[in-house]
């Protein structure tokens, strides 16, 4: 069996060897097998958009994809959240000792994969290995950059009272997924990791209304965490309707075996927009004829209120502060 040993990250022949079998094989492009110390780009005019993220997701595969495929939407993703064409994303791995090559390659394929279908290239990296017990198989780091041509400042400063909450689809899919695998449990149904590139979704979304206020993906934390950010930065309080927020029936399962509320749970291919109420329905329709929103739904509003909250509004009337989430359950998702 081909593992990964301490030699592979010495910068010798192994590394070398490595590179090119596996890292230039699948993510070859004009940019990247410049094969100099940095990749010099072709000039981007526009407004920049950069963003970075780390990947140590338990475990590496799951169902719906792996830390590879993860690892590219979820930067094409928050690139496309403020607005912006991606264009290029550099990865950084680092890998434990033992790690089986073949498995490297899968995840290598995936995000190559995946950056082809998101039309961006993957244009520098770097590998360290280290000793075995100092990481868990694998860990990656990403950096994106995109372009915004269009007009367009999309803040949590833009939300005003009175503008609706729409919410892509149905909520947890990412997270459950995760967390079945890890716990060992398992329902009748297939519980699916939502992961996805949103890029063309988001463009969708964006021609269908010029006055968008925020694009936002609610991620780690969830919809709770995504939205206590918008409170907080906008100044305003949010109201949600519960019985209006789309969760699939065994992710609700899954959520009471766990105890786990699924508003609090990471989600990959999802994305909140808050737009005037003007709007909603324009936007919302243009989001249901797309595949990623034919589960899109209008779940809340923005309330003054200096107090900031994200309140949730159950079906017998009664009112629910959400706030961040403290559990440690749902690290590495």
């Amino acid at each position: 069996m081909s593992i990964i040993t301490l030699s592979h990250g010495s910068g010798g022949n192994a590394t070398h060897q490595l590179i090119e079998d596996i890292f230039y094989k699948y993510f070859y492009n004009d940019i990247l097998l410049q094969k100099n110390d940095s990749s010099v780009i072709p000039h981007v005019k526009g407004k920049i958009a950069v963003t970075t993220n780390s990947f140590v997701v338990d475990p590496i595969f799951f169902n719906g994809g792996d830390i590879g495929k993860l690892s590219v939407c979820r930067t094409v993703n928050d690139l496309a959240m403020s607005g912006a064409k991606p264009l290029y994303i550099t990865a950084g791995f680092i890998i434990e000792e033992g790690f089986k090559i073949n498995d490297l390659e899968i995840v290598v394929e995936s995000m190559a994969v995946t950056a082809k279908m998101a039309k961006v290239k993957i244009v520098a990296g770097d590998i360290k290995v280290v000793e075995k017990g100092s990481a868990d198989q694998i860990y990656i780091n990403t950096t994106g950059i995109g372009v915004i041509k269009k007009d367009i400042y999309l803040s949590g400063k833009n939300a005003k009272p009175g503008d609706k909450v729409i919410i892509s689809g149905t909520l947890g899919d990412h997270g459950v997924s995760i967390l079945s695998k890890r716990e060992n449990i398992e329902f009748h149904e297939s519980i699916k990791s939502d992961c996805a590139l949103l890029n063309d979704f988001i463009e969708r979304i964006l021609d269908a209304s010029r006055q968008i206020r925020l694009l936002r993906s609610p991620t780690r934390g969830g919809l709770a965490a995504t939205l206590n950010q918008i409170a907080k930065h906008s100044q305003n309080s949010i109201v949600l309707q519960q019985e209006a927020i789309p969760v699939k029936d065994d992710v609700r399962r899954m959520c009471e075996v766990l105890d786990l509320d699924s508003l609090y749970i990471n989600n990959e291919g999802k994305v909140v927009i808050i737009v005037p109420d003007k709007e909603a329905q324009k936007v919302l329709k243009a989001m249901e004829k797309h595949p990623l929103g034919k589960d899109a739904k209008i779940i809340g509003e923005i309330i003054k209120d200096d107090k900031n909250d994200v309140i949730l509004k159950t079906k017998t009337g009664e009112k629910r502060i959400l706030n961040m989430n403290k559990s440690g359950l749902l690290l590495r998702i």
